[in-house]
């Protein structure tokens, strides 16, 4: 029996009717958001047009890798023709490794003259990043011969990605290596291709293409070598390795563009490609510092070929 002396039970019930009182008073006025969450909710809608800016999946990855592909104004003419010729690509193999239907038109490339301009897309992409491979590591090159490369031991240069890495030729690809005369480059043009490779970058690792290690680095390269024989102007050959660089690395470059697009305000169209090809930027530590602060994009599985680094 409780007494009138016996008052312990007054402080748990006073507590319980505040407590009542409490979450009767949020529920009346529907005290529901916090000013922690009032904050975040707040910060959420920061600048919603950048935020929207970039975020757009169609629209990136069209202006990125867009499916007409990208056409770089160059006559391709009997270079397939004289890799062949050269041993650098092994016709047989090349059947093999692309005996998928629509590879079949562009084998012509490798057995008559062409003089349609070259386009990239993402359904030949991959074609194109072995083929300018083979260009770049049979090819005469000061970049080969000198620089970094040429201070290698041949035990060294035999086990880099672009050299042991290239099968599909009917010779060694040290057999091949800075062996044939295939563009016929002047003095001043092997200079220009020097320069220009030196401030090309891949981002599959951090090396310029003035040091191509690998099948990017080597296909930029030749790339850049087929370009300058033809007295192509440094803007159009900077535009055409980002746009064979976006192909071969769709989600890299969509990221970029993302990254333009939110943080400088500037469509990807109106973006210096020297300046995306740069190391800030296209280097694996470049994309790796623009990827964590955003979000990515995602490119389209077609775009998303086979990016390693051999064939």
């Amino acid at each position: 029996m409780v007494t009138g002396a016996d008052k312990s039970w007054l402080p748990t019930v006073a507590w319980g009717a505040l407590v009542v009182l409490v979450v009767a008073w949020f529920y009346m006025f529907d005290v529901k958001v916090t000013p922690s969450k009032r904050w975040r909710a707040e910060t959420d809608q920061v600048e919603p047009a950048k935020r929207s800016k970039g975020v757009d999946s169609l629209e990136v990855v069209a202006a990125v890798v867009p499916l007409e592909g990208y056409t770089v104004d160059i006559n391709w003419g009997d270079t397939g023709q004289k890799l062949v010729a050269a041993g650098g690509i092994d016709m047989a193999k090349y059947g093999e490794n692309y005996s998928d239907e629509k590879y079949q038109t562009l084998l012509a490339y490798l057995t008559s003259d062409q003089k349609q301009k070259i386009t990239i897309n993402s359904d030949n992409a991959y074609f194109w990043v072995n083929t300018l491979w083979a260009l770049g590591l049979t090819q005469k090159s000061e970049v080969l011969s000198g620089g970094r490369m040429g201070a290698l031991k041949p035990e060294q240069l035999a086990n880099l990605a672009a050299t042991g890495g290239w099968t599909l030729g009917a010779k060694e690809a040290m057999s091949l290596y800075n062996s044939t005369d295939i563009l016929k480059l002047t003095g001043d043009q092997q200079k220009l291709v020097k320069r220009i490779s030196e401030g090309v970058y891949r981002p599959c690792c951090g090396n310029s293409t003035a040091f191509p290690d690998c099948n990017h680095g080597m296909a930029a390269l030749g790339l850049i070598e087929l370009m300058v024989s033809q007295g192509s102007s440094e803007d159009d050959i900077y535009g055409a390795l980002l746009a064979f660089n976006s192909y071969w690395f769709s989600q890299m470059y969509v990221d970029l563009a993302n990254y333009w697009q939110i943080k400088e305000n500037t469509a990807w169209a109106d973006v210096d490609p020297k300046v995306v090809l740069a190391a800030n930027f296209s280097s694996k530590a470049g994309y790796r510092k623009i990827k964590q602060q955003l979000a990515p994009v995602p490119a389209p599985g077609g775009s998303q070929f086979r990016s390693g680094c051999g064939v």
